[in-house]
């Protein structure tokens, strides 16, 4: 004869234990320890937050330390009040210490040739361009250097200013001036090469 399960109690709580059975069991045993390793890692990495909060906090106040510092030196020390001909000195000395003069003296460079002797560079930051003195022996040896100074890839405008035969030397050299802007400081450099 077959067992008959006939259960006349009222649904409770205690009803659902007892009738829970071993897989009930270990679905809620399974349960509780995973609920207690969530509440172990949650309470680390609550800790962990903790720490590098209070880490956080040290740094700023040493950094913010020397901040202060530098703050109250700053209001310690008077304004100076720079005039305008001082200030127009300095921005010169500026623009004179930032001349690509590595790039000038390549581009100068490779655009004499032996023919030609170099006299002089005088560079002009305000209008970007420098004034180059040369002597050479001939009219065509200086023409040609003329045009090879605009065959550089840094000069965008090259002027011949002036020349002259030097009478009082017995060779008699032609000395003559050019002025050759540059395009681009520090930037554009001669043959397409960096620095």
């Amino acid at each position: 004869m077959k067992r008959v399960a006939i259960d006349f109690a009222a649904p409770s709580l205690a009803r659902s234990w007892y009738r829970l059975g071993p897989r009930g069991w270990t679905v809620l045993g399974l349960g509780v320890v995973l609920c207690g390793a969530a509440l172990a890692l949650g309470g680390q990495m609550l800790a962990r937050q903790r720490a590098l909060d209070e880490q956080l906090a040290a740094v700023r106040a040493s950094i913010a330390a020397p901040a202060a510092a530098a703050a109250a030196i700053a209001r310690a020390v008077p304004a100076v009040d720079i005039g305008a001909a001082q200030a127009s000195a300095v921005n010169g000395a500026i623009l004179q210490l930032n001349l690509p003069w590595p790039a000038l003296r390549e581009a100068v460079g490779a655009a004499t040739p032996a023919s030609v002797a170099l006299l002089g560079l005088e560079p002009d930051a305000r209008r970007r361009s420098v004034k180059i003195t040369a002597e050479t022996k001939d009219a065509e040896s200086m023409i040609a250097y003329v045009e090879q100074l605009k065959g550089q890839e840094l000069f965008g405008d090259v002027v011949l200013l002036r020349h002259e035969i030097n009478e009082l030397d017995p060779n008699r050299p032609l000395r003559f001036e050019v002025d050759a802007s540059w395009s681009s400081p520090g930037l554009a450099h001669p043959a397409g090469r960096a620095p």
